[in-house]
């Protein structure tokens, strides 16, 4: 899948540039929710709707969590996932991370468990990804994109949305709605809907 970090430095876009639907996604790497999120509800349907190319995803990937529980995993993370970028492995590094994603109140997303995680992808590990990796190089985006986590609103007190947050073409999906992400064949039918208003 073409990925590429968007111009504004701060998110991620999956996808085929062409494609109709945006959807925007505003994530944690710690956030359980968002785990359920990507592994057993509307993720896997996502991505095929990708692969068809009637949908292009753009991530934002937030590190509250750290702040709230301690640690610097997420943090961590989203430096990763951004050196992931470079070798065109964001989409399935993304997958793998979610998949072995550790306890929330586990600061578990080490440089080394990072790295062994990264084994798992092929073609990802290199040495200007390990070395991405342990010295933090993406600290600059890491920071700039939970900036715009926070200004994209506020969720039981605090600053950012929520996690996971979607946007479908600028409509951002109301948390009393939100149930629909974790439903796998309603977010189809829902993605059918908004590819199809797109294209007639």
């Amino acid at each position: 899948m073409p990925e590429q970090v968007e111009t504004d430095g701060t998110s991620v876009l999956v996808g085929d540039p062409r494609a109709r639907v945006t959807v925007h996604l505003y994530e944690d790497p710690r956030c359980p929710v968002c785990q359920r999120f990507e592994t057993s509800g509307g993720g896997p349907v996502l991505t095929k709707w990708i692969l068809r190319g009637k949908v292009k995803v753009e991530y934002t990937m937030a590190s509250f969590l750290d702040g709230r529980l301690g640690g610097k995993g997420s943090k961590k993370a989203v430096n990763a996932l951004r050196a992931a970028v470079d070798r065109g492995k964001f989409a399935e590094y993304h997958a793998v991370l979610y998949q072995n994603q550790p306890v929330e109140e586990v600061d578990g997303f080490t440089e080394a468990r990072l790295l062994q995680l990264a084994s798992k992808v092929k073609g990802l590990r290199s040495t200007s990804f390990d070395t991405a990796v342990k010295s933090m190089k993406y600290r600059d985006f890491v920071d700039s994109s939970e900036k715009v986590f926070e200004a994209a609103g506020h969720y039981n007190g605090h600053a950012g949305p929520g996690t996971p947050t979607a946007e479908v073409n600028g409509f951002r999906i109301p948390v009393e709605y939100s149930g629909l992400l974790y439903k796998p064949d309603l977010f189809d039918k829902y993605l059918t809907e908004v590819t199809g208003s797109a294209t007639s």
